[in-house]
């Protein structure tokens, strides 16, 4: 009985606390934010700047693990163990550099395939698609 009464209690303030702040989320005034000034006004700008950035980090992290395997068959003097090490470290770093690549284009299809020019255009037109499914 005990251990009801204290689930109770606990559901109780547990709805108390969520009301209370659910009427502290309607008490504050949400204004929409205006683009500023600065390379990524919006989030499309910035979630495609990313993606850029995350390729290019992958290219030159491909390349340098392809250098180190090249480096290491260079310096392997004939030690089979050594130059397949090696050789798998190449065969790594190209099999990772195809994935990268395969995935920015199944990505880029995806959105051409569903229309959209860039991922600005989905950020932007995510209320217009949102809007059209609830009528």
């Amino acid at each position: 009985m005990k251990s009801i009464r204290k689930l109770a209690v606990a559901t109780g303030t547990a709805m108390s606390g969520l009301l209370a702040s659910a009427q502290v989320a309607m008490a504050i005034d949400i204004q929409p934010i205006s683009a500023g000034k600065g390379y990524a006004t919006d989030f499309g700008t910035m979630f495609n700047s990313m993606l850029n950035v995350v390729m290019l980090i992958a290219a030159l992290l491909v390349f340098a693990y392809m250098i180190w395997g090249g480096i290491e068959w260079i310096t392997s003097g004939g030690d089979k163990s050594k130059a397949e090490s090696a050789r798998n470290k190449l065969t790594a770093a190209i099999i990772g550099l195809v994935i990268v690549a395969a995935s920015y284009a199944v990505v880029t299809m995806v959105i051409q395939f569903l229309g959209f020019g860039s991922f600005n255009e989905v950020f932007t037109n995510v209320g217009t698609i949102n809007n059209a499914g609830a009528k």
